[in-house]
């Protein structure tokens, strides 16, 4: 995982002029964190669901009927 945003240094930055935001900005650390987080807890989610049992990939007999 990456280290964790310089709020110190991010302010430093904005007042010697640098970019806000695009390639190499000051929140650019701050919105990968972010995001990796954010999918980190999607995945963990998702993956805590699939641990259920899909009852729609169940085929059961009772909903078949056969022609006699």
């Amino acid at each position: 995982m990456t280290q964790p945003f310089n709020f110190e240094q991010a302010l430093k930055d904005l007042q010697a002029g640098k970019n806000l935001t695009g390639k190499d900005s000051i929140l650019g650390p701050l919105i990968k964190q972010l995001t990796e987080a954010a999918l980190q807890a999607e995945l963990e989610q998702h993956l805590a669901h699939d641990e259920q049992p899909n009852r729609k990939k169940k085929i059961q007999a009772s909903h078949y009927k056969t022609i006699t």
